[in-house]
């Protein structure tokens, strides 16, 4: 793992393309914006471990689910 010190309004870069930005920080809490294509699936990773969970019972419930795409852009 990378760790890196930033302080409010600066940035790093990733793969020339994803730019994460502070944007705010109040005590104990930062805020973050992050800037990336509209292909770059981004999650907490709390919603993330949820939604693998529900993959997996879904897989697991011998039930099929109708084919979803939430991720494509018109």
């Amino acid at each position: 793992m990378l760790i890196l010190a930033r302080k409010k309004d600066e940035s790093i870069i990733i793969d020339d393309h994803i730019e994460i930005s502070i944007v705010e920080i109040k005590g104990d809490q930062v805020k973050i914006g992050i800037s990336a294509p509209r292909s770059v699936k981004i999650f907490r990773n709390e919603v993330y471990l949820a939604i693998q969970e529900a993959n997996k019972a879904a897989a697991n419930s011998g039930t099929e689910l109708p084919s979803l795409d939430i991720f494509k852009h018109p």
